[in-house]
């Protein structure tokens, strides 16, 4: 484990092989369960890059008209989110030792032009709660900001089986995915596979 900045934990490979590749099943049930969609700026309506689903109580949802919030159901066929696999609720308590279990897990998936802009996590009422991210697939180059839009930031990359912990003074730092690596140390499940080369798993508690 490396403390990237105060509060910003990068646990390099934490997920052996083995839990990947069952992880990376359990998403893909998740997936096929609650399709994937592609959300859309506020305002603009300008679409994301990234296509997502969600599970847990709560799912992350954006457009034109209403913006980024929270929803108990998927926006396309208005079915409550899946529940979240154990083995993720088993990871937050591991890695973050909060009181409280999450939420919401956002699914991302990349493919090789997909980009995730420098942002805060901040529709959450619970700030102080920690954000857990875990990676699948190919690698990419994650950067980590600070505070405020303008600070410096630090480049690094998050390889399959990584996790990452933005807790305390990091909790409202900005940070986003410059892009994908050509290197996949993981190779995702068919399912998974045909729709993206990385996948990113971002747990929140919301309120």
């Amino acid at each position: 484990m490396s403390e990237i900045a105060p509060g910003a934990f990068h646990y390099p490979v934490y997920l052996d092989p083995a839990t990947q590749a069952a992880l990376a099943e359990e998403i893909a049930e998740v997936v096929a369960a609650a399709p994937l969609y592609v959300s859309t700026m506020p305002k603009t309506g300008a679409p994301m890059s990234v296509r997502m689903t969600n599970c847990g109580a709560l799912g992350w949802v954006s457009d034109k008209e209403r913006g980024y919030r929270y929803e108990a159901r998927h926006p396309m066929t208005g079915e409550p989110w899946p529940a979240m696999p154990p083995r993720l609720l088993e990871l937050w308590n591991e890695l973050t030792r909060y009181p409280k279990p999450p939420e919401a897990c956002l699914v991302n998936l990349y493919d090789g032009e997909a980009r995730m802009g420098l942002h805060q996590d901040k529709d959450e009422v619970d700030l102080a709660a920690p954000i857990l991210s875990l990676s699948l697939g190919a690698d990419c180059r994650f950067r980590l900001g600070g505070t405020r839009r303008g600070d410096p930031a630090v480049a690094f990359p998050l390889s399959s089986g990584d996790a990452l912990v933005l807790s305390g003074p990091a909790r409202m730092r900005y940070h986003g995915v410059d892009r994908i690596l050509p290197t996949v140390n993981a190779p995702l499940p068919p399912t998974l596979a045909a729709r993206g080369v990385r996948v990113n798993l971002t747990l929140r508690r919301v309120a």
